[in-house]
Parts: structure tokens; sequence; C-alpha cells
């Protein structure tokens, strides 16, 4: 690290390690029980989908939304070369971490979007989940966060 991270990197870092943990328990859960109903879920909800049970959905959740972010939450810690993530860096004036961070924000929403269409249904944990999206983006937006990432 070349310099001190700032409370609000250290925050940002938290808040992709508390996606990365929900979403692993809550694919893990789905990969347990596919029928869902260990999360509280019918296999009926999924009758507008290309899912028959909640086993892919588990698996992507685990790799999308549970692993992707220990990932980022790593790179904003220790902010290591990763050739692969620069080339998918679409701000080559920011650490690719903080683009990724930005990227969860999205990736996030988007899930959620799409769970809340497939399941014709909107809860207040959907709504939970689209703001934790949004405070990732706004953290990850903020001046000095910028700053702390800047190549």
């Amino acid at each position: 690290m070349n310099m001190r991270l700032s409370n609000l990197s250290i925050i940002l870092i938290a808040l992709q390690i508390l996606l990365g943990i929900g979403a692993i328990f809550g694919g893990i859960a789905f990969i347990i029980d596919p029928s869902g109903e260990l999360m509280g879920m019918s296999r009926s909800q999924l009758e507008h989908s290309i899912f028959h049970n909640y086993l892919i959905p588990g698996i992507l959740l685990i790799c999308a939304l549970g692993i992707i972010p220990f990932i980022i939450a790593s790179g904003l810690l220790r902010k290591w070369k990763w050739k692969m993530a620069d080339r998918l860096n679409i701000f080559p004036d920011k650490h690719w971490s903080w683009t990724f961070s930005l990227y969860s924000g999205f990736e996030l929403i988007i899930w959620i979007t799409i769970q809340i269409y497939i399941l014709n249904m909107f809860s207040i944990i959907h709504l939970i989940y689209i703001i934790f999206g949004l405070t990732i983006q706004v953290v990850t937006l903020l001046p000095k966060v910028q700053k702390q990432y800047s190549i």
C-alpha cells in the first residue's frame, strides 16, 4: 500500500466483505436446499424463469456476488496488480478494484431487479439490497475514495 487507507475506504472494503458474506451464505443455502424452502422461497416463484429450482441461482450468487466482492475488497486493501482486471477497467486513471467496486454496486442492483422480475414480487429485502448496492456506488464515488484509488 502506498498510503494509509481512509476511513471511507475501510467502509467500502467492509461493504464489499458484507456483500460477499451474505451472497455466500445465501448461495450455500440454495445449494443445500434447491427447493428454496430453507430461504423461505418456493419453487412456484420460479415458474416464469429458466430455472426449475434454486441450485443454479445459488451457484451464480456465490460466484458473482460472493467471491468477486472478496477479490474487490482484497484489491481495495492491498492495491495489487491484476492485468486481466486492468483490461476490464473502464477508468484507467483508477485502480481496477475501485472500478470493480462500482461494477459490484451495479451488479447487485441488476441482480435484485432481475430477481424482482423473475419472482414477480417485491419485498422489503429487495429494497434493502437495492439501497445496499446504491450505498456501495455512492461510497465508491466519494471524492476522497476516488483520490485514494487514483493512479
